[in-house]
Order: structure tokens, then C-alpha cells, then sequence
């Protein structure tokens, strides 16, 4: 992993022409408690903020390579995973309702905003389609990754890179979130810790994807460890402060 002024560029063995982006809270023009580069609308930002902050990101990501307006979300924490609107119009008029989504096309951007969430991207080996996927602790036990994988022909020829999260040390949670991943998969045990508060858990977000992503079939996962909580400076994070900004995750065929 390595920056860019305000991005985080993901380190994994995707094919050339995959390109990948992570942005950071630094950057943009955004004023406190969203400073500086927040690019939600829904978190009560002004909006020309805003407006001023996507401009200048897709100024950056073409600067990495040609592409045209993203693909971006309404995310509902669910399951749901779309291809992304081929018609750049289309894109810029319509947001559809989901928590991943996916293209095959060259030059078209697809995005999703977290703030402690796990964004993971995915791209095939041979470099012909690319997504991306939100996934909150409920998106990801109820099969948001799965159902990403499922828009590829083949699990064992995707790799996937799992971005800026809440760690490990931070994501404490309780005996219901823990019983609804065991509920899936009974070794997700390993993934969470007692705290000394009965029916407390500290999850670890990042081994739980890794889990369904090895399961399902991936043979490459890279990425964990940046923390959303624990650095302040680089990262928003809703758990440290509700009243914040949203980075994005954004992916693309050049």
C-alpha cells in the first residue's frame, strides 16, 4: 500500500489495467466535522462541499487513468449487488440502491463510501470485470461478498483486496452478532475475542471476510490491517464520532 496525496493506492497482484483507489479524510474542502474530504451527501455536509470534493476526485482518478463519471450507491447495509450503468448520463442521474457493484467496461468507475464499514475489492485475473462491496457487519454476514463473487464466471480466478476498516482492537459487538455469523459458519468463532464485559466481543472484521471469501472459493486475498478507528488523521470512522464524513472506494477498468 502507498499514497497519493489523498489516496490510497491498494497493493495486490491485480492485472495492469485493474486500477483501485482509496481515498482518505485529507484533501478536500470539506469544513469540521467532515475536513476535509468527505464525499457522502447524506451525512448533513454542505452540499457544494461535496459537489467540490467529487469534482476534484474524478479530477484524480483521471489522472491515474482515463474514465468517465462513477458509478455511485445508495448503500442499506443488505445483499445486493448491481451492474453498473454503461450510459454516463444514466450513472449521473441514477442511484440505485445496493451495496456492491460491478462492470465489465473500461473507463466506468465503481464506488462505495464506508466509515468503518470493510470496502473489499475484486477483479478477475485476467482483467476483464471489476467490483466493489460495503460490507458492514450485516451485508457481510448475510452473503454481500458471496453474492459479488457470483458476477464472476469462476471464485478461484478472482482476487480480491480488502480495504480501511474498523479493526480488530475497536469493532466491539455483541452476542447476537456473533451468533449470526456462527449461525453461517461455526469457524467464524476464531474471529471473535470476549472482552471483560459478559456478552461483549471484539470482532475481527477483516478475518471474517477472509473466512467467506476462502470459503466461497478465493484463492487471493490481500489487504487488512489499516484501521479506521485507531488513525484519525487518514480516516473517518462513525464508531469514533457519528457526526463525520465518508471515504471512498473506487475501482476501475483502464
Amino acid at each position: 500500500m502507498h499514497a497519493e496525496d489523498s489516496l490510497i493506492l491498494p497493493d495486490w497482484p491485480a492485472p495492469a489495467n485493474v486500477r483501485a483507489v482509496v481515498t482518505t479524510r485529507q484533501g478536500g474542502v470539506s469544513q469540521a466535522p467532515y475536513d476535509s474530504f468527505n464525499l457522502a451527501f447524506h451525512v448533513g455536509d454542505e452540499a457544494p462541499a461535496v459537489v467540490d470534493n467529487r469534482r476534484q476526485l474524478f479530477t484524480r482518478l483521471n489522472d491515474i487513468a482515463p474514465c468517465g463519471p462513477p458509478q455511485w450507491l445508495q448503500q442499506v447495509h443488505g445483499t445486493e449487488v448491481v451492474d453498473a450503468f454503461s450510459e454516463p448520463k444514466k450513472r449521473a442521474q441514477l442511484v440505485p440502491e445496493a451495496d456492491a457493484v460491478t462492470t465489465t467496461q473500461r473507463g466506468l468507475p465503481c464506488v462505495v463510501m464506508t466509515a468503518d464499514c470493510l470496502p473489499v475489492f475484486f477483479c478477475n485475473e485476467t482483467g476483464t470485470r471489476v467490483a466493489v462491496a460495503h460490507a458492514g457487519w450485516r451485508g457481510l454476514c448475510h452473503g454481500v461478498l458471496e453474492n459479488t463473487l457470483a458476477k464472476f464466471e469462476s471464485p478461484a480466478e478472482v482476487l480480491c483486496w480488502l480495504g480501511p476498516a474498523i479493526g480488530p482492537d475497536a469493532f466491539e459487538v455483541g452476542e447476537d452478532v456473533r451468533q449470526a455469523f456462527l449461525a453461517v459458519d461455526p469457524s467464524a468463532a476464531s474471529a471473535f475475542d470476549a472482552t471483560a464485559q459478559p456478552g461483549k466481543y471484539l470482532a475481527d472484521i477483516y478475518e471474517l471476510a477472509r473466512q467467506r471469501l476462502t470459503r466461497a472459493g478465493v484463492g487471493m486475498v490481500s489487504g487488512g490491517g489499516l484501521c479506521t478507528y485507531t488513525d484519525a488523521a487518514r480516516f473517518y470512522s462513525y464508531r469514533r464520532n457519528s457526526q463525520t464524513g465518508r471515504m471512498a472506494s473506487v475501482i476501475w477498468l483502464g
